[in-house]
Formats: C-alpha cells, sequence, structure tokens
C-alpha cells in the first residue's frame, strides 16, 4: 500500500520536509515513489509547496496520506478538490 508522508530532512533542530509517496513498508527516509511538495514549518507562516495534480493522482489511485500530511493537504483546499470531483462523478 502507498502511503502520502513526510521525509525528513535539514540538520539537527532545523527540519524541513518533503512530501513524498513511499511504500508503507520503507523506512521514513527510505525509498520513495515519487516526491510531490515540500513543507518548511520553521518560516512564518509555515512554507507548503504541493503538485495538486500528483496528490490527486495517487490517491485516487488508492494512497493514504499520513495524519500530518492529511492536516497539510486540508489546510491547502486540495482535499476539498478532491471530495467534490469525487461527489461530481
Amino acid at each position: 500500500m502507498l502511503k502520502i508522508r513526510l521525509k525528513r530532512l535539514g540538520t539537527k533542530k532545523k527540519p524541513y520536509y518533503r512530501i513524498v509517496v513511499a511504500d508503507a513498508r520503507t523506512q521514513r527516509d527510505g525509498k520513495v515513489v515519487e516526491e510531490i511538495g515540500m513543507y518548511d514549518p520553521l518560516t512564518e507562516p509555515a512554507t507548503v509547496e504541493v503538485n495538486e495534480q500528483a496528490v490527486m493522482k495517487y490517491i485516487s489511485e488508492g494512497a493514504q496520506p499520513t495524519h500530518t500530511v492529511k492536516s497539510i493537504l486540508k489546510k491547502q483546499g486540495i482535499l476539498n478538490k478532491i471530495h467534490t470531483e469525487k461527489l461530481s462523478k
């Protein structure tokens, strides 16, 4: 099963994250299928860049976002777009 989750980068006490699609059994910072965005929590406000088409593609294929990624996508309004697309079909 594929998961949409965060991959930690950066140094000690200065993390930033990439939003990636990876197999659920791989390590947090292990092999990924595709990098679909980035998240920097240290900036004010937090910086988020996400490839919306890639997120929609993988969620429609059955990938499950983790709790943290789901909240990030909800704040960006991407989950609402996915929900309205499913209802319109």
